[in-house]
């Protein structure tokens, strides 16, 4: 039976890894993103109209005054349907965002059973202990950041609003987005805060043990030859 020891650190790690479970889940289901985009009508050099998009990973809505011509106050916006009516990079780096989250689910969901596995057994050095739990929040931690920049890049740099707008109306012409990231995109952070803190827990638990372990070879090592040859 796991000491009392291993049983707080262990414990404790696997609740911030649920607790990084429920900011994640939070997070991929509420607003990551607000856009407003100057338009007008083709040819024209006099934008104006707007466009206000408010997106998360799956849905949002657009409020569209004159843009171009016409207004149209809170239309539904499936944002991959929108993505694949023009296909090319946006989509890409969308559905990109959203596997990689999948895949820090995944990881998190992995590193919740080794910690109470590691809370009632003692596994030592295999893939149960603790080298499961640094593997499994690891992926997480690196999947989430890669999700953080890949998403940032398709908004800033990809044109993904631009692409959201024009699925719905080709005809128009778009400049200044205004791009404000929601707390969708910033949960990631405390996400990969709260994985690292699981790692950090079972580590010093891991190191703690270690150096036990090495205090009490001590006497035998620093021993008497005549001593140990009795």
């Amino acid at each position: 039976m796991p000491s009392a020891e291993k049983l707080a650190h262990f414990l404790s790690s696997s609740a911030l890894c649920a607790a990084g479970v429920v900011v994640l889940g939070f997070g991929m289901s509420t607003d990551w993103a607000d856009a407003v985009l100057d338009c007008a009508p083709p040819g024209s050099v006099v934008f104006n109209g707007t466009s206000s998009l408010k997106t998360g990973l799956f849905n949002g809505t657009e409020t569209k005054i004159k843009c171009p011509r016409i207004d149209s106050p809170g239309k539904p916006v499936i944002v991959f349907n929108r993505l694949a009516k023009l296909a090319g990079a946006p989509i890409i780096l969308h559905a990109l965002v959203v596997i990689l989250l999948a895949l820090a689910l995944l990881g998190s969901a992995g590193s919740i059973l080794v910690t109470l596995y590691n809370s009632f057994s003692n596994p030592y050095q295999t893939y149960m202990g603790p080298i499961g739990l640094y593997t499994c929040s690891g992926l997480s931690v690196c999947v989430a950041t890669l999700a953080l920049i890949l998403y940032v890049s398709n908004a800033y740099l990809g044109e993904m609003f631009q692409t959201l707008v024009k699925a719905d109306e080709a005809n128009v012409e778009l400049r200044n987005p205004k791009i404000t990231l929601k707390a969708g995109f910033f949960l990631l952070i405390p996400y990969i805060g709260v994985n690292l803190l699981a790692i950090l827990v079972v580590y010093l638990y891991v190191h703690a043990a270690y150096t036990r372990r090495k205090e009490q070879e001590k006497p035998t090592e620093d021993a008497p030859k005549e001593i140990m040859m009795y």
